[in-house]
């Protein structure tokens, strides 16, 4: 895909504060685990890097970032139950079967993590969709046209009405994509370099992720 013309200049905001495309490639690469599993450490601390996407996006991407930092908190806190002997947390595959082999999916007052991971996987798809899609277009075009196809595709198949209209509004509001990557980006021409990376293996880990729900038969966890 063309990356279009990109632009040189950066706004000047601290780094820590930035996105870093780089750093969700490198974490969700070293998710990868042997086989088909992905490592629920990893995937974690990639997703708290696309948080801050969300958040400098500011309200725009609320219909995508409602609860992550919940949902991210109650899977860390699953993950602090393992012991040195059992670890039934350590990556998505083994979370998937001890939850649904020990009944615990339908258990009552237990907050099942392969349900609350599921709403961060519907998250990280739209987020690969709409970057990737991204990356199609000219600095000058609004980002507007990719972030609706992107949430339609995704997204939006899960949310209710008013949460779509909601959405569909807010996304009137996205800027051009120079605009964009100025904002989140601390450098822009790196991150545009290291954006195919990203998708790749974030697409990587959304793909046996997604796959595993599959195998067991739990995309439909209310």
């Amino acid at each position: 895909m063309s990356n279009g013309n990109l632009t040189t200049d950066v706004i000047s905001s601290p780094v820590l504060d930035c996105f870093d495309i780089e750093k969700v490639a490198e974490l969700f690469e070293s998710s990868l685990l042997d086989g088909d599993d992905v490592l629920l450490d990893a995937y974690l601390a990639a997703y708290e890097e696309i948080m801050k996407f969300f958040q400098l996006m500011g309200s725009v991407f609320s219909f995508v970032s409602s609860d992550v930092r919940t949902k991210i908190d109650i899977l860390y806190d699953l993950r602090r139950t393992d012991t040195d002997e059992e670890k039934p947390f350590e990556s998505i595959k083994a979370m998937l079967l001890h939850e649904k082999d020990n009944n615990l999916l339908k258990k009552k007052g237990y907050v099942s993590g392969s349900r609350t991971l599921l709403r961060l996987h519907r998250g990280l798809e739209f987020v690969y969709e709409f970057l990737d899609r991204v990356q199609g277009i000219m600095d000058v075009d609004k980002t507007h046209d990719v972030c609706k196809s992107a949430y339609d595709d995704t997204l939006g198949k899960h949310h209710p009405f008013l949460i779509r209209k909601g959405a569909a509004l807010a996304m009137y509001a996205m800027p051009t994509r120079g605009d964009l990557l100025r904002r989140v980006c601390d450098d822009v021409p790196k991150a545009i370099e290291k954006l195919p990376a990203m998708l790749q293996y974030t697409r990587i880990a959304y793909d046996r992720t997604d796959e595993l729900y599959t195998l067991h038969n739990l995309h439909s966890l209310p």
